[in-house]
């Protein structure tokens, strides 16, 4: 006799199979005014299951089960429109946090830069202020007013 829990696992793997196809995640197309739309999904989908033997005087008896669970979130839209144009129109946020964080650096970079330029030269200045001054003072000392 089969092990009770390949039966358990060959019914949910069946299951799943049913709720999860190639349709799911491409989706079938859609057209209208003259374009074509497909919609994409991610789909994920995750299953557990376990058994025991449990012996009795009488006879062996098993005891199991399983369960099964699927998400389906739909994350862009394929649009091909009459001219021949294609475009990919992705829905929500970026994948990740560190998406967002990559895509912002150059611009943080820079402003960066920029702080750092104008602190560069607010030295500068405050140096040159301070030689302009010097100078004026060590004249002024070597010609005294009249």
């Amino acid at each position: 006799m089969a092990n009770p829990i390949e039966g358990i696992l060959d019914v949910s793997m069946q299951k799943i199979r049913e709720m999860v196809d190639v349709n799911t995640i491409i989706g079938e197309p859609i057209s209208a005014e003259g374009a074509t739309i497909i919609p994409i999904s991610k789909v994920a989908f995750g299953f557990a299951s376990g058994g025991s033997d449990l012996p009795v005087q009488a006879a062996e008896k098993f005891a199991g089960g399983s369960g099964a669970g699927v998400t389906v979130k739909p994350v862009a839209f394929i649009v091909i429109k009459a001219d021949g144009d294609v475009q990919l129109m992705e829905l929500g946020a970026k994948g990740s946090p560190l998406d967002g964080v990559m895509d912002a650096l150059p611009g943080v970079v820079e402003k960066i830069k920029a702080f750092l330029a104008d602190k560069k030269a607010a030295k500068a200045e405050k140096k040159a202020a301070a030689e302009k001054a010097k100078t004026e003072n060590a004249e002024s000392a070597e010609n005294p007013a009249e």
